[in-house]
């Protein structure tokens, strides 16, 4: 696949670190606090997503000062949610798209520690070839059944108007407004780099081994 000039380059992208939900499977605590490893699992993944961009934004409703503390580090910048009530990973994209000063966002959830280190090349090799306005991660399992990781994607950020409307008219499923648009699923390998933690016991677990 023969990638455009820009396919490889940070300096087009903005890392997202989605860490504006309820946690509700969680207790409804903040799952980017959450420690693995002796340190915040959101800081996993800031370390994982600061090669593959020029800025950092960090999506967050919640312990603003916590989220600032540690993304000072990568000079990231936490932006809460436009609208109330945590209506989803769509708004902290929405967010995400205007603050950027950059044509692309590349997006991945605060609870996914082993992010693939080469997700933005990937998926800008594969949004290029399309000329796509957004590439999203997928794995195949053992089954052979195609396994969807919407919220670890690449998206323009010339689409934050059109977002925008989309939250408006109430509308919250991520891969139904990515169907409105240019969208282009990428399949990995490596289905670890997707793993994200849902509950305390999914955490513990992963902690032990």
């Amino acid at each position: 696949m023969q990638a455009a000039p820009h396919a490889h380059s940070s300096t087009n992208v903005t890392a997202l670190v989605l860490a504006g939900g309820r946690g509700s499977r969680m207790g409804g605590i903040d799952k980017g606090m959450q420690p693995f490893r002796g340190e915040p699992l959101a800081l996993h993944v800031m370390r994982r997503l600061a090669p593959q961009a020029c800025a950092m934004l960090i999506s967050a409703n919640r312990s603003i000062q916590e989220y600032e503390r540690l993304g000072a580090q990568f000079g990231a910048r936490v932006i809460p949610d436009v609208r109330a009530d945590y209506p989803g990973p769509l708004a902290g994209i929405a967010a995400a798209l205007h603050a950027a000063n950059t044509e692309f966002v590349l997006t991945a959830p605060c609870d996914a520690p082993f992010v693939d280190e080469h997700l933005g090349a990937a998926l800008m090799r594969a949004l290029d070839a399309k000329h796509a306005d957004i590439a999203y991660a997928a794995t195949v399992e053992a089954s052979g059944e195609v396994m969807a990781h919407p919220v670890f994607a690449l998206v323009r950020t010339s689409l934050a108007d059109d977002l925008d409307a989309w939250l408006d008219a109430g509308e919250r499923k991520v891969r139904a407004w990515y169907a409105r648009h240019t969208a282009v699923e990428v399949q990995f390998h490596d289905e670890r780099a997707f793993y994200n933690i849902n509950d305390s016991q999914q955490l513990a677990e992963l902690e032990r081994r």
